[in-house]
Protein backbone atom coordinates (compact mmCIF):
# COMPACT_ATOMS: atom_id res chain seq x y z
CA UNK A 1 0.00 0.00 0.00
CA UNK A 2 1.29 3.55 -1.07
CA UNK A 3 0.88 6.01 1.62
CA UNK A 4 1.74 10.05 1.65
CA UNK A 5 4.82 11.19 2.57
CA UNK A 6 6.12 14.66 3.36
CA UNK A 7 4.29 17.44 4.05
CA UNK A 8 2.99 20.60 2.16
CA UNK A 9 4.96 24.00 2.54
CA UNK A 10 3.64 25.80 5.55
CA UNK A 11 3.09 29.00 3.13
CA UNK A 12 1.00 27.07 0.75
CA UNK A 13 -2.08 28.72 1.02
CA UNK A 14 -0.64 31.98 1.46
CA UNK A 15 0.99 32.07 -1.86
CA UNK A 16 -1.97 30.30 -3.27
CA UNK A 17 -4.49 32.92 -2.44
CA UNK A 18 -1.56 35.64 -3.39
CA UNK A 19 -1.87 34.59 -7.17
CA UNK A 20 -5.67 34.89 -6.85
CA UNK A 21 -5.67 38.20 -5.44
CA UNK A 22 -2.93 38.66 -8.44
CA UNK A 23 -4.57 37.33 -11.45
CA UNK A 24 -7.90 39.19 -10.14
CA UNK A 25 -6.43 42.50 -10.53
CA UNK A 26 -4.39 41.51 -13.80
CA UNK A 27 -8.01 40.80 -15.64
CA UNK A 28 -9.84 43.12 -14.21
CA UNK A 29 -7.30 45.76 -15.61
CA UNK A 30 -7.39 43.84 -18.73
CA UNK A 31 -3.90 42.71 -18.76
CA UNK A 32 -2.78 39.41 -19.70
CA UNK A 33 -1.89 36.77 -17.36
CA UNK A 34 0.20 33.45 -18.67
CA UNK A 35 0.02 30.87 -16.95
CA UNK A 36 3.40 28.39 -18.23
CA UNK A 37 5.28 25.34 -18.15
CA UNK A 38 6.61 22.37 -20.17
CA UNK A 39 5.38 19.03 -21.32
CA UNK A 40 7.14 16.33 -21.11
CA UNK A 41 9.21 15.30 -24.22
CA UNK A 42 8.39 13.37 -26.73
CA UNK A 43 9.95 11.32 -29.62
CA UNK A 44 9.07 12.17 -33.40
CA UNK A 45 8.94 8.90 -35.90
CA UNK A 46 7.44 5.67 -35.51
CA UNK A 47 7.07 5.89 -32.18
CA UNK A 48 3.74 4.49 -29.44
CA UNK A 49 2.24 7.07 -27.99
CA UNK A 50 0.29 6.65 -24.92
CA UNK A 51 -3.59 5.73 -24.82
CA UNK A 52 -6.14 4.24 -26.72
CA UNK A 53 -7.88 4.42 -29.50
CA UNK A 54 -10.32 2.87 -31.97
CA UNK A 55 -9.03 1.52 -35.14
CA UNK A 56 -9.81 -1.36 -37.91
CA UNK A 57 -8.43 -4.47 -37.43
CA UNK A 58 -7.03 -4.00 -41.52
CA UNK A 59 -5.63 -1.18 -40.85
CA UNK A 60 -3.40 -1.10 -37.39
CA UNK A 61 -1.74 1.73 -36.65
CA UNK A 62 1.81 0.49 -36.52
CA UNK A 63 4.93 1.58 -34.72
CA UNK A 64 8.46 0.26 -33.55
CA UNK A 65 8.12 -2.22 -30.91
CA UNK A 66 10.74 -0.20 -28.72
CA UNK A 67 11.15 3.39 -27.94
CA UNK A 68 15.15 3.30 -28.74
CA UNK A 69 16.17 6.45 -30.26
CA UNK A 70 18.48 6.77 -33.13
CA UNK A 71 21.39 9.73 -34.12
CA UNK A 72 18.25 10.32 -36.23
CA UNK A 73 15.47 10.83 -33.29
CA UNK A 74 14.12 13.79 -32.71
CA UNK A 75 13.20 14.94 -29.48
CA UNK A 76 10.27 17.48 -29.60
CA UNK A 77 9.75 19.70 -26.27
CA UNK A 78 6.55 21.57 -25.80
CA UNK A 79 6.60 24.57 -23.77
CA UNK A 80 2.78 25.49 -23.04
CA UNK A 81 1.79 28.98 -22.74
CA UNK A 82 -2.15 29.79 -21.30
CA UNK A 83 -3.58 32.89 -22.02
CA UNK A 84 -5.86 32.80 -18.84
CA UNK A 85 -8.46 35.75 -19.43
CA UNK A 86 -8.67 34.52 -23.10
CA UNK A 87 -8.91 30.58 -23.09
CA UNK A 88 -6.04 30.67 -25.57
CA UNK A 89 -2.98 28.42 -25.43
CA UNK A 90 0.42 29.20 -27.72
CA UNK A 91 2.53 26.10 -27.78
CA UNK A 92 6.39 26.63 -28.94
CA UNK A 93 7.90 23.09 -29.90
CA UNK A 94 11.72 23.02 -28.65
CA UNK A 95 14.08 20.15 -30.23
CA UNK A 96 16.89 20.85 -28.12
CA UNK A 97 16.97 21.37 -24.14
CA UNK A 98 14.40 22.72 -22.08
CA UNK A 99 16.59 25.73 -20.66
CA UNK A 100 15.74 29.18 -19.21
CA UNK A 101 16.54 30.78 -22.01
CA UNK A 102 14.28 27.94 -23.99
CA UNK A 103 11.39 29.07 -21.91
CA UNK A 104 11.60 32.75 -22.22
CA UNK A 105 11.64 32.57 -25.60
CA UNK A 106 8.76 30.72 -25.98
CA UNK A 107 7.01 33.71 -24.05
CA UNK A 108 8.88 36.02 -26.25
CA UNK A 109 7.38 33.67 -29.17
CA UNK A 110 3.99 34.28 -27.37
CA UNK A 111 4.53 38.20 -27.01
CA UNK A 112 5.34 38.36 -31.27
CA UNK A 113 2.91 35.87 -32.78
CA UNK A 114 -0.11 37.22 -30.57
CA UNK A 115 0.29 38.81 -27.18
CA UNK A 116 0.98 42.36 -28.78
CA UNK A 117 -2.18 41.95 -30.99
CA UNK A 118 -4.38 41.18 -28.51
CA UNK A 119 -3.08 43.75 -25.93
CA UNK A 120 -1.40 46.55 -27.76
CA UNK A 121 -2.14 49.02 -24.84
CA UNK A 122 -1.13 46.81 -22.19
CA UNK A 123 1.97 47.80 -20.21
CA UNK A 124 1.98 45.07 -17.87
CA UNK A 125 1.91 40.91 -18.15
CA UNK A 126 1.38 38.08 -15.49
CA UNK A 127 2.95 35.26 -15.32
CA UNK A 128 2.06 31.88 -13.15
CA UNK A 129 4.48 29.10 -13.42
CA UNK A 130 6.14 26.61 -11.37
CA UNK A 131 8.86 26.78 -8.35
CA UNK A 132 10.93 24.23 -10.41
CA UNK A 133 12.56 23.49 -13.44
CA UNK A 134 13.92 25.80 -16.41
CA UNK A 135 11.38 28.65 -15.22
CA UNK A 136 11.89 27.80 -11.60
CA UNK A 137 12.06 30.58 -8.86
CA UNK A 138 15.82 29.61 -8.12
CA UNK A 139 17.99 29.55 -11.37
CA UNK A 140 19.45 33.01 -12.68
CA UNK A 141 19.59 32.25 -16.51
CA UNK A 142 15.43 32.64 -16.03
CA UNK A 143 15.60 35.54 -14.31
CA UNK A 144 18.35 37.42 -17.01
CA UNK A 145 16.17 36.36 -19.97
CA UNK A 146 13.04 37.74 -18.07
CA UNK A 147 14.92 40.73 -17.82
CA UNK A 148 15.58 41.13 -21.25
CA UNK A 149 12.05 40.17 -22.15
CA UNK A 150 11.29 43.37 -20.25
CA UNK A 151 13.88 45.69 -21.39
CA UNK A 152 12.61 44.68 -25.44
CA UNK A 153 9.54 44.26 -25.03
CA UNK A 154 8.73 47.77 -22.35
CA UNK A 155 6.71 45.12 -20.14
CA UNK A 156 6.35 45.59 -16.14
CA UNK A 157 6.31 41.50 -15.78
CA UNK A 158 5.31 40.04 -12.45
CA UNK A 159 6.02 36.30 -11.70
CA UNK A 160 3.91 34.39 -9.38
CA UNK A 161 5.52 30.84 -8.59
CA UNK A 162 3.31 27.89 -6.98
CA UNK A 163 4.61 26.31 -4.18
CA UNK A 164 6.46 23.03 -3.60
CA UNK A 165 3.92 20.62 -5.02
CA UNK A 166 1.16 21.92 -6.13
CA UNK A 167 2.52 22.06 -9.98
CA UNK A 168 -1.02 20.81 -10.57
CA UNK A 169 -3.11 24.03 -9.87
CA UNK A 170 -1.12 25.94 -12.72
CA UNK A 171 -3.78 26.19 -15.10
CA UNK A 172 -1.87 25.86 -17.98
CA UNK A 173 -1.15 21.53 -16.62
CA UNK A 174 -5.31 20.86 -17.04
CA UNK A 175 -6.40 23.67 -19.37
CA UNK A 176 -3.88 23.31 -22.07
CA UNK A 177 -1.38 20.29 -21.88
CA UNK A 178 -3.90 18.04 -20.38
CA UNK A 179 -6.63 18.73 -23.44
CA UNK A 180 -3.48 18.06 -25.85
CA UNK A 181 -2.44 15.02 -24.35
CA UNK A 182 -5.86 13.90 -24.84
CA UNK A 183 -6.17 15.37 -28.31
CA UNK A 184 -3.19 13.16 -29.06
CA UNK A 185 -3.78 9.98 -27.29
CA UNK A 186 -2.24 6.93 -29.02
CA UNK A 187 -1.39 8.52 -32.24
CA UNK A 188 2.42 8.19 -33.38
CA UNK A 189 3.63 11.92 -33.59
CA UNK A 190 5.79 10.31 -37.09
CA UNK A 191 6.92 13.72 -38.26
CA UNK A 192 7.02 17.84 -37.50
CA UNK A 193 3.61 18.43 -39.44
CA UNK A 194 1.67 15.79 -37.80
CA UNK A 195 2.73 17.09 -34.46
CA UNK A 196 1.90 20.88 -35.15
CA UNK A 197 -1.19 19.97 -36.87
CA UNK A 198 -2.58 18.11 -33.66
CA UNK A 199 -1.64 20.81 -31.24
CA UNK A 200 -3.16 23.36 -32.98
CA UNK A 201 -6.00 21.08 -33.48
CA UNK A 202 -6.61 20.69 -30.31
CA UNK A 203 -9.89 21.79 -28.69
CA UNK A 204 -12.35 22.12 -25.58
CA UNK A 205 -15.96 22.66 -25.09
CA UNK A 206 -14.84 25.72 -22.91
CA UNK A 207 -13.66 27.05 -26.55
CA UNK A 208 -9.79 26.50 -26.28
CA UNK A 209 -8.06 27.07 -29.52
CA UNK A 210 -4.05 26.30 -29.78
CA UNK A 211 -1.53 28.21 -32.21
CA UNK A 212 2.36 26.18 -32.53
CA UNK A 213 5.57 26.85 -33.46
CA UNK A 214 8.38 24.82 -33.76
CA UNK A 215 11.76 26.10 -32.76
CA UNK A 216 15.03 24.13 -34.09
CA UNK A 217 17.37 26.70 -32.09
CA UNK A 218 19.93 25.16 -30.03
CA UNK A 219 20.16 25.26 -26.13
CA UNK A 220 23.35 25.05 -23.93
CA UNK A 221 23.06 23.45 -20.55
CA UNK A 222 25.33 24.64 -17.84
CA UNK A 223 24.64 28.76 -19.03
CA UNK A 224 26.67 30.61 -16.03
CA UNK A 225 25.26 33.79 -14.72
CA UNK A 226 27.63 36.29 -13.16
CA UNK A 227 27.21 38.31 -9.89
CA UNK A 228 27.44 41.37 -12.55
CA UNK A 229 24.85 40.56 -14.52
CA UNK A 230 23.15 39.90 -10.96
CA UNK A 231 23.15 43.21 -9.85
CA UNK A 232 22.73 44.88 -13.47
CA UNK A 233 18.68 43.05 -12.96
CA UNK A 234 15.95 45.61 -12.48
CA UNK A 235 13.59 43.67 -10.60
CA UNK A 236 12.06 43.85 -7.11
CA UNK A 237 10.72 41.04 -5.15
CA UNK A 238 7.53 41.26 -3.44
CA UNK A 239 7.30 42.17 0.47
CA UNK A 240 4.88 39.09 0.54
CA UNK A 241 6.84 35.64 -0.28
CA UNK A 242 9.59 37.55 -1.73
CA UNK A 243 11.50 34.15 -3.31
CA UNK A 244 8.15 33.36 -5.15
CA UNK A 245 6.89 36.74 -6.01
CA UNK A 246 9.13 39.43 -7.92
CA UNK A 247 8.42 42.14 -10.83
CA UNK A 248 10.73 42.84 -13.86
CA UNK A 249 11.07 46.90 -14.70
CA UNK A 250 12.38 47.80 -18.37
CA UNK A 251 16.27 49.22 -18.15
CA UNK A 252 16.45 52.59 -19.62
Amino acid sequence: MKRLSGTSHPDRDRQFKLIRKARTRFLNAGWPVLSVDAKNAELIGDYKNSGQKWETADKPELVKAHDFKTKTTVKAIPYGIYDIGRNEGHVEVGTSRNTGRFAVDSIRSWWHCKGKKLYPKTRRLAIECDGGGSNGHRPWLWKRQMQKLSDDTGLIITVHHYPPGASKWNPVEHRLLGAIAKNWEAIPLRNKETMLALLRGTKTTTGLTVTARWNDRVYKTGEKISDEEKMELNFKRHDAMPLWNYTFYPRK
